[in-house]
């Protein structure tokens, strides 16, 4: 595919539409599904096979290995919900939460400028140095240990280059619906304290301007920890009534709600009011998204 069209169909394709154009785009690629469900019931939006989606009692478990796939060369991305190229109808989104995409980017590549509008995107670097520039004048380079978040809101631009010239940048870019249309654009960004998720959670994310962590539209939280084999923790919703919570392990082994989960593997929660978590290993880093459920 070339890079224009890439960009146009996984960037503007989506963070342009509203929410009922987003639904009237499922249902018509469903039409175009059953179409083709004759000739094979498993192949998927690229005529390839959809990785099978664990969904049990309140739960939804991805892993590792059956995100969607998606590899251009200068950018290999992993994606744990419908993107691009890369459709599931069993994997659209988990509420609000409707893009977690975990990016490799080659040195010296990126993003050029393209457009978003009433999204909010957070980027979590894990490798690396991410460099952004926006049509709000923003000019920042994103670390390892740091969170950025963009309210793209009435609609704005920008780039995302990997700055450094002798290694590929990591990172994870999160999309969240947000519970108000047509703000006016923001960007914000802050550098975290390590020694504040040893053995326990950091929030670095709410809906609150003066909380911990950077702040967006909608009524959810992330907490970010690291922890040492065997350590476990009660995890407790903020907004239980209405919310879910998506674990993604970024790094060891965990097991949530006697689940076990390893590298990279994704597990989803809803009608629960807290999740007993356990380190399986040193070292592991657990991801915790707090959203509401309902669009």
């Amino acid at each position: 595919m070339k890079r224009s069209k890439f960009l146009k169909s996984s960037i503007l394709g989506l963070a342009s539409l509203s929410l009922m154009e987003l639904k009237a785009q499922a249902r018509g690629v469903n039409k175009d599904l059953k179409r083709h469900k004759a000739l094979d019931p498993d192949l998927g939006f690229n005529h390839l096979p959809n990785p099978k989606t664990s969904i049990m009692k309140n739960t939804l478990l991805i892993k590792a290995d059956d995100r969607g796939k998606a590899n251009h060369g200068w950018l290999d991305s992993k994606h744990s919900f419908s993107f691009a190229n890369y459709y599931n109808p069993d994997r659209m989104n988990f509420g609000v939460l409707r893009v977690l995409n975990d990016d490799h980017v080659a040195a010296g590549a990126g993003f050029g400028t393209h457009p978003h509008e009433n999204m909010e995107i957070i980027t979590i670097p894990f490798e690396g140095d991410l460099e952004h520039k926006d049509s709000m004048g923003t000019q920042e380079q994103i670390k390892s240990g740091d969170v950025q978040v963009m309210s793209a809101g009435t609609g704005i631009y920008h780039s995302e280059y990997n700055a450094n010239k002798d290694r590929p940048v990591k990172f994870f870019q999160i999309w969240v619906v947000p519970n108000k249309r047509n703000v006016e654009p923001r960007y914000d960004q802050i550098s975290l304290d390590p020694s504040k998720m040893d053995n326990r959670f950091m929030q670095i994310l709410s809906p609150n301007a003066n909380d911990e962590g950077v702040w967006i539209h909608q009524n959810a939280w992330f907490d970010l920890g690291k922890f040492e084999s065997g350590k476990k923790v009660q995890h407790k919703l903020r907004s239980a009534k209405g919310n879910g919570l998506f674990a993604m392990v970024i790094d060891g082994s965990f097991t949530i709600n006697g689940q076990q989960l390893n590298k990279r593997d994704g597990f989803g929660l809803w009608d629960i009011s807290e999740v007993e978590i356990e380190s399986g290993a040193d070292h592991s880093q657990l991801l915790l998204m707090e959203v509401p459920m309902q669009l």
